[in-house]
């Protein structure tokens, strides 16, 4: 099978393809590197082909798409402050990209489109844990995009026959996500900064709370929702069905990695949610999902990843400070 990764040369993208290639599958990637990183591609091996451009331009995508049977779209801009910061290139990438991976999948007859949305669409809603059925309350535009893309999934499996399954990405970490940006992730973010030995900076109080998912019970999910049965236009939540938070999880790498740091405390971020919690029990009765790797084995394993590449991370992070 061919499949299509947008934004493959991101963090979730790569390990994706990198998945999907040791399966056997022939993986095309589309993107344009302005968040993904090449060298997310170089240790990949198997049948990859590189096709470079930016999904806003539907004449790219459909040179992308043409000949695939699978499209996983991944492509996006990241990050809720980066999109709070320029909410037009949020919108034009997430929601004008989505649209045209979706006309360019329905024209060039795609079998299914699986679409990495976002668990920041739930907003301010406070049920806990996150249920897929719970209005949504998005806060940041990013969130708002995110929801706008998963609308038109549905849009297009109802008036075109397109078959779309939406996937709601909880708080995925782990190897080749980038320390480095202004707005990466926090579990990188901290890992960098004990590695470096100066203090993590936490938006609050530190008691906020995430539903940590490491990569493989990410990648895990996307693959079964590329073939699973009778699951057109619905969607999924996929995590882990466990609530940490960011002072746990600063604790957890400074133990792991035998170290003691006091992290420095600012004022919450705009547009950042306080509690995550998922439910996962439809992508368990619906995919058959679960996931294999917990909390703590996936922050060894990230650790592991981040110690073997780490002179690199930290010698750049230090000539940023």
């Amino acid at each position: 099978m061919k499949a299509l990764v947008t934004g493959g040369g991101g963090f979730i993208g790569s390990n994706l393809a990198a998945r999907l290639l040791a399966d056997g599958h022939s993986v095309r990637v589309l993107d344009n590197f302005a968040t993904g990183r090449r060298e997310n591609l170089v240790d990949i091996s198997g049948d990859l082909e590189l096709v470079e451009g930016d999904v806003q331009s539907y004449e790219r995508v459909h040179t992308a798409v043409r000949g695939c049977e699978v499209v996983l779209h991944q492509a996006a801009m990241p990050s809720v402050p980066r999109s709070v910061q320029d909410p037009l290139t949020s919108n034009a990438t997430n929601v004008v990209g989505t649209l045209n991976v979706l006309l360019a999948s329905r024209d060039c007859e795609v079998r299914r489109v699986v679409f990495a949305s976002s668990s920041s669409i739930y907003g301010h809603n406070p049920a806990l844990p996150k249920q897929e059925d719970q209005a949504p309350a998005p806060i940041s535009p990013y969130a708002v995009a995110k929801l706008a893309g998963e609308g038109y999934c549905r849009s297009f499996s109802e008036v075109y026959g397109l078959d779309t399954v939406i996937l709601r990405y909880f708080n995925v970490f782990g190897p080749h996500q980038d320390p480095l940006s202004q707005y990466s992730a926090v579990i990188p973010n901290f890992i960098i900064a004990a590695l470096s030995g100066r203090a993590p900076l936490i938006f609050g109080d530190g008691e906020q709370t995430r539903d940590f998912t490491y990569i493989d019970n990410t990648v895990d999910a996307t693959i079964l929702a590329m073939n699973a049965e009778g699951v057109t236009g619905q969607v999924f939540n996929v995590a882990c069905n466990e609530r940490i938070s960011l002072n746990h999880m600063l604790k957890e790498i400074t133990s792991q990695l035998g170290v003691e740091l006091e992290p420095i405390y600012a004022e919450p971020r705009v547009g950042d949610v306080k509690h995550s919690l998922a439910d996962i029990s439809r992508a368990r009765e619906a995919l058959g999902y679960t996931p294999t790797v917990g909390f703590r084995d996936g922050i060894a394993r990230t650790l592991e990843w981040f110690e073997q590449s780490g002179s690199h991370w930290v010698d750049v992070a230090a000539s940023k400070m």
